[in-house]
């Protein structure tokens, strides 16, 4: 694997070496001993999917809170997806900034997510689905939320006006304190 770090401090893009021949490709999604050489997490606890029907739908920003942050590798495994996290973690050096990045079946990509991070994705085609790994146990009542369109972060979605829950759409504003 390729390790490309974001922006963000620890987030990072892993890319595939893909080992090709007239059948396909091969190629690893994770190792333990390269995760380590990065500072990256290596327990993952629960791995999860969701397959989404529709092109222009958003799911997110979501975090965990109270103990239950966890790490992410979040995959595409079919279709595509524009796919974005926000470091939340106070005193970070990349406190509030975002970063986006397009994962598709097509390329393969991970995206390393670490504890601290809101994650959130709008579909690009119909019938998307991603596969993920987190580090932590799901914990109903310590999930939390921020507004995808929050001003503040002005992230350049590639639509205006997504399909989402109800839930992801009344999240309040990001407030940083004075």
């Amino acid at each position: 694997m390729i390790f490309k770090e974001t922006k963000l401090k620890g987030a990072f893009i892993l890319e595939p070496q893909k080992r090709k021949d007239n059948r396909g490709f091969f190629a690893r999604t994770f190792c333990i001993n390269e995760f380590k050489e990065h500072g990256l997490e290596t327990v993952f606890v629960q791995g999860n999917m969701s397959r989404t029907l529709a092109k222009n739908t958003l799911r997110g920003m979501h975090y965990q809170i109270d103990g239950a942050e966890e790490a992410k590798v979040v995959r595409c495994t079919r279709g595509a997806l524009f796919d974005v996290i926000i470091d939340m973690r106070e005193g970070s050096p990349t406190f509030g900034q975002h970063n986006t990045v397009e994962l598709s079946e097509d390329n393969a990509f991970q995206l390393y997510i670490p504890k601290g991070f809101a994650h959130g994705f709008c579909t690009l085609r119909e019938n998307t689905e991603i596969a993920y790994l987190v580090s932590e146990f799901y914990s109903p009542g310590k999930e939390a939320g921020i507004r995808w369109d929050d001003p503040f972060f002005a992230i350049n979605w590639p639509f205006e006006n997504p399909d989402m829950a109800e839930r992801d759409a009344t999240y309040p504003d990001f407030k940083v304190l004075p």
